[in-house]
C-alpha cells in the first residue's frame, strides 16, 4: 500500500550551516570598531605629523628671523642694546636666539598641554645646566650633524593616545657664529656657518577620543548600523527557531497523518486511494455512468462451513482466504468494491481502466488464478483439520453501471449500483462450485483466451430478453477440462487431491500407493 510523503526532520549539518552566516555577521561587526580604530590611529598620526611639522617651521622662521633682523641689527650697531643669554639681569637687553627658543617652547607648552618644545644642545652655555638627551635625541643629534638636511620622526602609541616627535637641525648661521665664537661662557668658539648646534623638537600628543569625536556622524551611522545588524541577526535568530519549531510540529503531524492515511487505506482500495490522495478525486457525492467488469464471488454452503467450525476458526479461515483473494485482485489492477459475509465484489474500469476489452480479460484471469490460489488454501487448511475444501462460485459480467459517491455528506461510500452488477451476482449463483460463468458481454470479449461453453438462458429483471452465461472450462490452449478436486475421509481414510496443483511425479506417485492399498485390500479378502 502506498503512504503518503513524509516531511523529513531539518539535520543538524544543515542548522550549523545555517549559523555560519550570522557567526561571519557576528565576526564583521566585531571588527568594524577594529577597523576604524586603526583608521582614526593614521589619522591622527598623519595630523599630528602635520601639526608637529608646522609648528617646527614657524618656530624656526621665527627665531631665524628674530636672529637677523632683529640681533644682528643690534650687533651691527654697536650700540648700548645688549644681547645676552642672561638678559632678564641686564638693563635694555635682549635674547639671545637660543635663549628666545627655549623661553618660546616653555609659553608654548603652558599654553598648550598637548605640545612640548625642546631646544636643546650638548654644548651649552657654561650659565646653563647641561641638557638631558633620551637615546631618540641622541641618535637623532649624530644623524643630523652627519645629514643635517633632514627630519626625524618618531611614533608611538597606546590604546588611547597617539604622540608624535619631530627633530630638526638647529643650524648656526653668520650672527649665530659670530656670537658663539665671541661670548664668554661658550663652551666651543670654533663654530662654522652650517654647523649643527643642536636640536630643536617638537612633541605633539592627542587622544583617539578627540579623533573619534571628529567622525561623530560617522560613528553614529555605525551605531546605528550595529543596532540595526544586532537586531536583525537576533530577529533572524528568532525566526529560525520559530521555522526550526514549526518544522518539529509539521514532522510529528505528518508522521501522524501518515499513520492515520496508512490505517484509512486499509478500508480503501488501492486505487480509490491514491485517487484522493492525489487530489485526482474529490471527497464529494458524484457518480458517473462507465462501462465496468464486474466480478462477484461467494463461497459455496458457508452456513454449514460456521456450523463446523467455531467462530475463531471461522474468522481466522476467511481473514486469511480474503487476504490472498485481495492479493490477487490488487496483483491484476482490480477495484475492491466490498466484502459481503463470505462475498467478493471487485470491479475493473473506474477509477483507472485499460478499455473494456482489457478490463474484461484482466479480470479473467484475476477469477482464474483466485480459484488455483483457493485449491493452495484448502491443501493448506486440510492439513490444519478442515475436513471439506472450501470452494466459491465466480460469476463476471460487464456492463455500463453508476461509480461512485453514494450517500451523505456525512458518511459515502464509493461503489457500483446498476442492473449489471446484479447479473454478476446471478451468474455466480448458477455456477458449479469452483467454477467460473461469464455473461455474453464479457465472454464476447475474451472468448480467444478461454474455452466455455453456453449454459441455458436466464432472464433477469431490468435486462430486456433472454441472457446466455457461459460456463467457463479452461483457459485456450489446455487439454480436457479443469481438474476437480478429490476430498475423501471415512474411518480408515482420509484422502484430499487437487490435480491441478499436482506434479506427474507426485500423481503417479499417488497412482501407486492407491494401487498398492487396492492390492493389499483384495488379498485380505481373498484370505
Amino acid at each position: 500500500m502506498e503512504q503518503p510523503p513524509t516531511t523529513d526532520s531539518i539535520p543538524s549539518e544543515k542548522r550549523s550551516r545555517g549559523l555560519l552566516p550570522v557567526f561571519v555577521v557576528l565576526v564583521l561587526l566585531a571588527g568594524l570598531p577594529i577597523a576604524v580604530w586603526l583608521d582614526l590611529r593614521n589619522v591622527s598620526e598623519n595630523a599630528l605629523r602635520r601639526q608637529a611639522s608646522d609648528l617646527n617651521s614657524a618656530i624656526s622662521s621665527i627665531r631665524g628671523y628674530y636672529a637677523s633682523n632683529v640681533v644682528d641689527r643690534v650687533l651691527s650697531a654697536h650700540e648700548s642694546t645688549q644681547v645676552a643669554d642672561n638678559y632678564e639681569t641686564i638693563p635694555g637687553a635682549i635674547p639671545i636666539p637660543a635663549t628666545l627658543s627655549i623661553e618660546l617652547g616653555k609659553v608654548i607648552g603652558e599654553q598648550q598641554a598637548n605640545i612640548a618644545y625642546r631646544f636643546v644642545s650638548d654644548y651649552p652655555f657654561d650659565s646653563r645646566a647641561p641638557h638631558v638627551l633620551d637615546q631618540f635625541e641622541k641618535a637623532a643629534l649624530a644623524a643630523l650633524r652627519a645629514q643635517p638636511r633632514q627630519q626625524l620622526t618618531d611614533v608611538s602609541w597606546s590604546a588611547y593616545t597617539n604622540r608624535v616627535r619631530i627633530i630638526t637641525p638647529v643650524i648656526m648661521g653668520a650672527a649665530c657664529v659670530h656670537c658663539h665664537n665671541s661670548h664668554p661662557r661658550s663652551p666651543k668658539r670654533d663654530w662654522k656657518i652650517g654647523d649643527v648646534r643642536g636640536i630643536q623638537e617638537i612633541a605633539v600628543e592627542r587622544p583617539l577620543a578627540a579623533s573619534i569625536f571628529a567622525f561623530r556622524n560617522l560613528l553614529i551611522y555605525f551605531v546605528c548600523a550595529a543596532i540595526f545588524g544586532i537586531a536583525f541577526l537576533l530577529m533572524q535568530n528568532r525566526q529560525a527557531a520559530t521555522i526550526r519549531r514549526i518544522n518539529a510540529e509539521l514532522e510529528t503531524a505528518n508522521r501522524f497523518l501518515a499513520t492515520v492515511s496508512a490505517k484509512i487505506a486499509r478500508y480503501l482500495s488501492p486505487q480509490l486511494y491514491r485517487s484522493i490522495f492525489s487530489g485526482e478525486r474529490d471527497v464529494v457525492i458524484a457518480t458517473e455512468r462507465k462501462r465496468l467488469t464486474i466480478l462477484f464471488s461467494d463461497l459455496v454452503d458457508f452456513t454449514g462451513l460456521t456450523e463446523r467450525l467455531q467462530p475463531e476458526e471461522l474468522t481466522r479461515l476467511l481473514n486469511e482466504y480474503f487476504t490472498a483473494m485481495s492479493a490477487v485482485a490488487l496483483k491484476h489492477g482490480g477495484t475492491i468494491d466490498k466484502f459481503i459475509g463470505d462475498a467478493i465484489v471487485v470491479f475493473f474500469g473506474d477509477p483507472e481502466s485499460k478499455g473494456a476489452a482489457e478490463d474484461a480479460k484482466a479480470c479473467l484471469k484475476m477469477a482464474l488464478e483466485m480459484q488455483s490460489r483457493l485449491r493452495a488454501l484448502n491443501a493448506k487448511w486440510h492439513g490444519e483439520g478442515i475436513e471439506l475444501p472450501v470452494l466459491a462460485r465466480m460469476g463476471i459480467n460487464t456492463g455500463y453501471c453508476n461509480v461512485g459517491n453514494f450517500g451523505s455528506e456525512d458518511r459515502m461510500e464509493y461503489t457500483i449500483i446498476g442492473a449489471e452488477a446484479n447479473l454478476a451476482a446471478r451468474l455466480q449463483s448458477i455456477a458449479e462450485p469452483g467454477g467460473i460463468v461469464l455473461g455474453y458481454e464479457t465472454y464476447a470479449l475474451v472468448r480467444a483466451q478461454i474455452r466455455a461453453r453456453p449454459l441455458t438462458a436466464i432472464t433477469m429483471k431490468g435486462i430486456a430478453g433472454p441472457i446466455v452465461p457461459y460456463a467457463v472450462e479452461g483457459a485456450a490452449g489446455e487439454a480436457g477440462a479443469a481438474s476437480a478436486v478429490i476430498s475423501q475421509r471415512a474411518a480408515g481414510l482420509d484422502l484430499f487431491l487437487d490435480p491441478s496443483l499436482a506434479d506427474r511425479e507426485t500423481l503417479d506417485r499417488v497412482i501407486e500407493m492407491l494401487r498398492a492399498a487396492i492390492e493389499a485390500q483384495a488379498a485380505r479378502g481373498l484370505a
